[in-house]
């Protein structure tokens, strides 16, 4: 099943700003997240959102270092419906137009979704962390001991997409 609106993809800007920090607080509980150990401020992290009128129906943030792009956050209000897809789309647009060689994205050994989400558009298990979501727990108190699904949170798994 597929959108019956005009879904419109938009650059984050200075103007959206305010209503892009409300939307992640709202999906995350916070603008902070913690990830390989490191605080990162998602109202600073470049992205796009998806949008109908100004409904955010989604949102990808991501940041690039070395010619690597990360994902950061990915975000749909309504799953299985081609809005994650197109913000994958448009970040993975964006890393080869800035000639990266990879994209990688993180995500926890309870989120089965994200998981089979990224593995089925070419991302590849590269990496696990383990006990990473212990530690990242100094750092974010409020995460979670139990993830989706009742499994414990505790390690964070790396994928890879290369450009």
């Amino acid at each position: 099943m597929r959108w019956k609106f005009k879904m419109k993809i938009q650059q984050i800007n200075q103007q959206d700003r305010k209503a892009i920090d409300a939307f992640i607080e709202r999906q995350w509980f916070s603008l902070q997240m913690v990830v390989h150990g490191e605080s990162i401020d998602l109202s600073l992290a470049d992205g796009w959102f998806a949008c109908e009128n100004d409904f955010i129906l989604g949102l990808i943030t991501y940041r690039i270092i070395d010619h690597e792009m990360e994902i950061l956050s990915l975000d749909s209000i309504h799953e299985k419906m081609g809005v994650g897809t197109a913000l994958l789309n448009q970040a993975i647009a964006k890393a080869e137009e800035s000639e990266c060689s990879k994209i990688k994205v993180i995500t926890t050994n309870d989120n089965l979704y994200a998981l089979r989400f990224y593995q089925k558009r070419g991302f590849n298990l590269v990496r696990i962390y383990r006990n990473a979501v212990d530690a990242a727990r100094k750092l974010k108190p409020s995460i979670p001991l139990i993830g989706n699904d009742g499994i414990p949170l505790k390690h964070e798994i790396e994928l890879e997409y290369m450009i």
